[in-house]
C-alpha cells in the first residue's frame, strides 16, 4: 500500500513538483534565450509598438504563466473543495491585476513616446507625467467594478451611482474639461511651443507657458496675455518664430514731370539696389500706378530669414540706398501736392501755385 500524506501519495507529490519545476524552468529558457533576443532586435528598431509587446511579456505574460503552472501543476494533489474555491476566486483577481497594469503601462509608454517623437519639451512631458495618477485612479477602478462583478457582486446601482455622479462632474467641469483636451491637442499637434512668436487676433507675443488649464504669452510691451487653451485651439494663430522669409512689399512715388527715361530706369536701378544687399531676393519692380500727386513704382522683394531685425535692417540699407541713387540720377520723390489754376478777371492772369496739403492764395 503506497504511503499517503494529507490525502496524496508520493507519486502525486512527485507529479506536482515534476510539473512545477519543468514549467518554471520551461518559463526560465525562454524568458532567458527567446524573450532577450525578440528585445535585443526590438531595441534596434524605431517602432514603439514592438518595445510594447515585449514589456507585455515581461510583466504581465510571464507572471500569468507562471500561475497557470502553479494551477496546473496542483491538479495532480487531492485538495479540499475550499482550496479550489480561493483558486477560482484567485485567478479573475491575478487577471485584472495584470490586465489593469499593462493598460496603464502601455498607456503611458505610448503617450511618452508619441511625445518624444513631437519633439515635447521637458516642461510638457512633465505636465503630462502629473496626469498620470488621475489616470491611473479610473484604470484601477474600472478593474475593480469588474472584478466585482466577476465575483458576483451586485454594481448596477454602484455603476448607476458613478454615471449620475460623472454626469454631475463632467457639467461642473466642461470648460475644465474642454482646456484640457485643447491642451492635450497643443502638446501632440504642436501648433507652438514655449519661445514661439505667435499673432492671436490683434494679441501678439511670445510664448512662456503652456499649462492644462492656460497658456501664457509674453507681448512685445512686457505685459502677461493668459489664454485659455480652448481659446487657442478654436482661433486662427500665426506662428511667426517658423516663417522661413519674409515677403517685404513697399512702394515709392515720384513726380509727375519726371521723364519717361528715367521711369524706364527706376526699376533696374531699385533691382540693383536690392541684389546687393545680402540676405535678399529680388522678385519685381513696376511701374504700377498714376495717382493724384505720384508716379507710383512697386517693389517686391523676400528676406531670406524670420528675424525681424534683419528685415529692418535690409529695408533701411535698401531705402538709404534709393535715396542716394535718385539724387544722383536728379529724380525726385513726390509728395503730396496740389496745383491750383486762378483766374483774375479785371487783368486775365493765370498763376501756378503749389502747396503740401494746404493752398494759400494772395490775389
Amino acid at each position: 500500500m503506497a504511503l499517503s500524506f494529507f490525502g496524496n501519495t508520493l507519486w502525486a507529490y512527485a507529479g506536482f513538483l515534476g510539473v512545477l519545476v519543468g514549467g518554471f524552468l520551461l518559463l526560465w529558457v525562454i524568458r532567458r534565450f527567446v524573450v532577450r533576443r525578440i528585445k535585443q532586435w526590438t531595441d534596434k528598431t524605431e517602432n514603439t509598438l514592438d518595445d510594447l509587446v515585449v514589456d507585455a511579456l515581461e510583466k504581465v505574460v510571464g507572471p500569468l504563466l507562471a500561475y497557470f503552472v502553479f494551477v496546473v501543476s496542483l491538479r495532480s494533489l487531492n485538495l479540499p473543495a475550499s482550496f479550489h474555491h480561493v483558486v477560482a476566486k484567485t485567478t479573475p483577481l491575478l487577471l485584472v491585476f495584470f490586465a489593469v497594469r499593462f493598460l496603464d503601462h502601455g498607456l503611458w509608454f505610448l503617450v511618452s513616446g508619441l511625445t518624444r517623437k513631437s519633439q515635447g519639451d521637458a516642461h510638457s512631458q512633465q505636465q503630462i507625467r502629473a496626469l498620470k495618477p488621475i489616470v491611473t485612479v479610473f484604470l484601477w477602478a474600472g478593474g475593480v467594478i469588474f472584478l466585482l462583478d466577476n465575483w458576483g457582486f451586485k454594481i448596477s446601482s454602484l455603476v448607476a451611482g458613478l454615471g449620475i455622479g460623472g454626469v454631475a462632474v463632467a457639467l461642473a467641469a466642461q470648460a475644465l474639461l474642454g482646456d484640457l483636451l485643447s491642451y492635450f491637442s497643443i502638446v501632440f499637434d504642436r501648433p507652438f511651443e514655449i519661445g514661439d512668436f505667435i499673432v492671436v487676433g490683434e494679441k501678439r507675443g511670445t510664448v512662456e507657458y503652456v499649462g492644462i488649464k492656460t497658456t501664457r504669452l509674453r507681448s512685445l510691451d512686457g505685459e502677461e496675455l493668459v489664454f485659455s487653451n480652448t481659446d487657442l485651439t478654436t482661433s486662427r494663430l500665426q506662428n511667426l518664430k517658423r516663417m522661413e522669409l519674409r515677403r517685404v512689399l513697399f512702394r515709392v512715388g515720384v513726380t509727375y514731370d519726371t521723364p519717361v527715361e528715367k521711369l524706364k530706369a527706376v526699376p533696374p536701378l531699385i533691382k540693383t539696389i536690392v541684389e546687393k544687399v545680402e540676405g535678399t531676393r529680388f522678385d519685381r519692380a513696376h511701374f504700377i500706378a498714376m495717382e493724384n500727386s505720384s508716379l507710383v513704382f512697386e517693389i517686391v522683394y523676400f528676406v531670406l530669414n524670420n528675424d525681424f531685425n534683419v528685415y529692418a535692417d535690409a529695408q533701411q540699407r535698401i531705402n538709404l540706398e534709393i535715396m542716394e541713387t535718385f539724387q544722383k540720377e536728379k529724380i525726385s520723390f513726390a509728395f503730396p501736392t496740389q496745383t491750383v489754376y486762378v483766374h483774375r478777371g479785371d487783368q486775365g492772369k493765370i498763376c501756378n501755385l503749389e502747396a503740401s496739403k494746404e493752398v494759400s492764395l494772395k490775389v
